[in-house]
């Protein structure tokens, strides 16, 4: 089933070279049927990119969805035009009177920060705070799983000693979990982070289950099911070039990064990376709609 976009969204032509599942407002409002209504707080400097790679994930569903794009109206994106952030993205003063069955926060480019440097924390918080009370289930990405573990619960983050960086094997730990349903054994995740939430911090709050970790790189999937919050600590979310921008961009800054981790065909960075995670990447994101569908009410007033 179609995801529900504005017609101009520039997402649209690369989703549609994709064969994404779209549908326009003018035909979805004939549709007599309820679209699932979720919000994405979008942190990324790249804001279309980013986009782009959600929405395919969020169209691949069986579902009509509406999106409602999220930005922090307390800071001002250098990355992304203001004309483009005008037309198609609110703030949470825009929706705090509203209900959704589903929000999607981004990771963010500040872990090297304390939460409280961050600018926008304050707001972040608020958003956290205003979920809590009118969202039915919260998806949340890297930097944002690791700050919204920190709101709702105090778990620090820790720097790590060497950027975690590249394509790592995950194993499951709680196999015939809805949320990853028909996931392998060991599925490959790209991983971007010089942060962490260790294991030991993660397994004292009550009720969070760990459901996917690495040797290397830690916890990576996470569920709190009284709240419904996924935290998904690194990004399954990439396109197959995603950690190839980062790579070379860190290069030419000057900064000393490494080879990402078994990304990079023979470790030839001058050769085109393969997406190995897409499976797994869809079926995570397909689980987590339909255990919204089958858990929100039909009227958001009820939630």
């Amino acid at each position: 089933m179609p995801i529900k976009i504005p017609s101009t969204l520039p997402a649209r032509e690369t989703l549609e070279a994709e064969r994404i599942p779209l549908i326009l407002e003018d035909r979805a409002i004939r549709q007599d049927i309820r679209p699932l209504r979720i919000a994405l707080l979008n942190l990324m400097p790249d804001k279309i990119r980013t986009e782009s790679q959600l929405l395919r994930l969020l169209g691949a569903t069986p579902l009509q969805i509406e999106m409602t794009l999220l930005r922090i109206g307390s800071h001002e994106s250098k990355n992304t035009a203001k004309e483009h952030l005008a037309a198609f993205y609110e703030t949470l003063d825009d929706v705090k009177g509203q209900r959704f069955d589903a929000l999607i926060v981004t990771g963010a480019p500040v872990e090297h920060l304390d939460y409280g440097d961050v600018t926008y924390w304050p707001e972040l918080q608020a958003i956290f705070d205003w979920a809590d009370k009118n969202v039915y289930s919260s998806f949340f990405i890297c930097w944002g799983a690791q700050a919204a573990l920190n709101h709702y619960h105090g778990v620090p983050k820790h720097a790590v000693p060497a950027k975690k960086f590249g394509v790592f094997d995950h194993k499951i730990l709680m196999p015939f979990h809805p949320l990853i349903a028909g996931f392998d054994d060991d599925f490959p995740v790209p991983v971007s982070r010089n942060t962490e939430i260790r294991h030991a911090d993660a397994a004292k709050v009550a009720g969070l289950d760990i459901l996917a970790e690495a040797d290397e790189t830690g916890i990576c999937l996470a569920f709190e099911e009284a709240k419904r919050r996924v935290y998904m600590f690194n990004h399954l979310e990439y396109d197959a070039e995603t950690l190839a921008r980062e790579y070379f961009r860190d290069r030419e800054a000057g900064m000393d990064t490494a080879l990402p981790h078994n990304y990079f065909p023979d470790n030839d960075p001058a050769k085109t990376p393969h997406i190995t995670w897409r499976a797994h990447r869809t079926l995570l994101f397909c689980n987590w709609i339909n255990m919204v569908y089958q858990g929100t009410p039909y009227d958001l007033k009820d939630l």
